[in-house]
């Protein structure tokens, strides 16, 4: 993990059909992997996102689902082929977008896990990442749990 921060950055990206598209204007390229259990059901695996901050514009409205997934977040998705389009934390709008949506893929680098407490035993990684459990990100945020 380098000690120099990445700037922000903007990106575009849209669903695997193409029917939403979305521009993000303060994107941190550092990836990281959520191995919680509602993203792994999610994704069909980690989730690879990163944050996007509250400026995240999206196009297709009417084909985006959203679903409550707890009390603090919500869930997008095309209605229409299915891909997930965001994490968004309801108290503060900011939005974590999937990695695999953007089209700055060169820009990227994974450099952090969190929910490594659940991560299941068949699958790592083997970048060197910095590693946080579930505890330590709600603690992080002064969140419960």
């Amino acid at each position: 993990m380098s000690d120099k921060k990445p700037t922000s950055q903007q990106a575009t990206g849209q669903c695997l059909c193409g029917a939403v598209s979305l521009l993000a204007t303060a994107v941190n390229p550092q990836v990281g992997a959520c191995h919680c259990n509602m993203c792994r059901k999610w994704s069909g695996g980690p989730l690879m996102a990163v944050d996007c901050g509250t400026e995240v514009g999206f196009t297709g409205h009417e084909f985006i689902g959203v679903y409550a997934s707890s009390e603090w977040a919500e869930r997008g998705f095309c209605k229409q082929c299915g891909s997930a389009l965001f994490y968004k934390l309801k108290a503060s709008g900011q939005y974590i977008l999937p990695a695999g949506i953007l089209d700055i893929e060169p820009e990227l680098v994974f450099d952090h896990q969190v929910f490594i407490d659940e991560k299941p035993r068949y699958y790592s990684f083997s970048n060197t990442t910095k590693n946080m459990t579930g505890a330590e990100l709600f603690a992080m945020y002064g969140a419960e749990e």
